[in-house]
């Protein structure tokens, strides 16, 4: 019996976790993921083709909506034992299992069209236009730059911060 208690109080503090982690958007920290140990909020990517984004910290709750998209950035707002609260691009929410993300930072087209640049300055030659919708891998961001280094579908270039989700203002990825 109080092993039952144990477990829907520490369901409880999770899901009151959940709901106060910090808003979308504010950077990564000053909060510190209670199962990882590591920044929340934070990004990650989907790691499949088919991730459930849940109701609630575990199996038993409803999946309220499935994205098939892997690489697809998702930013990490809350954390329960296995569980990630999770935003996506899109503005959905729901809690996916670890297993169904990765450390890969990528990003997500914001812009109706983005120019991948040979140079990070806005008037580098483009190498790539990319249009709204389209992924890539983020292979740096150095935090006081206007472009992070990227890659979509093996051309690599510099992508504007203003055209893209999945970098914090101000954040540098390496």
């Amino acid at each position: 019996m109080p092993r039952v208690w144990l477990r829907c109080a520490l369901l409880a503090l999770g899901l009151a976790l959940g709901a106060a982690a910090p808003p979308v958007g504010n950077g990564p920290g000053p909060g510190i993921g209670i199962s990882t140990h590591l920044p929340v909020p934070r990004f990650v990517s989907l790691r499949a083709d088919q991730v459930n984004f849940r109701a609630g910290p575990g199996f038993r709750y409803p999946v309220k909506w499935v994205y098939q998209r892997a690489g697809l950035p998702v930013e990490v707002i809350g954390e329960f034992d296995v569980w990630r609260h999770v935003v996506a691009p899109d503005g959905g929410i729901g809690w996916v299992h670890e297993a169904t993300i990765r450390a890969v930072r990528t990003f997500y087209v914001t812009a109706t069209q983005a120019v991948l640049r040979a140079s990070p300055d806005a008037g580098a030659s483009p190498v790539a236009y990319l249009d709204a919708g389209v992924t890539g891998v983020l292979l740096n961001c150095p935090g006081a730059s206007d472009f992070c280094r990227a890659e979509a579908d093996h051309v690599v270039g510099y992508l504007a911060r203003a055209d893209f989700w999945g970098v914090f203002p101000g954040e540098s990825v390496k």
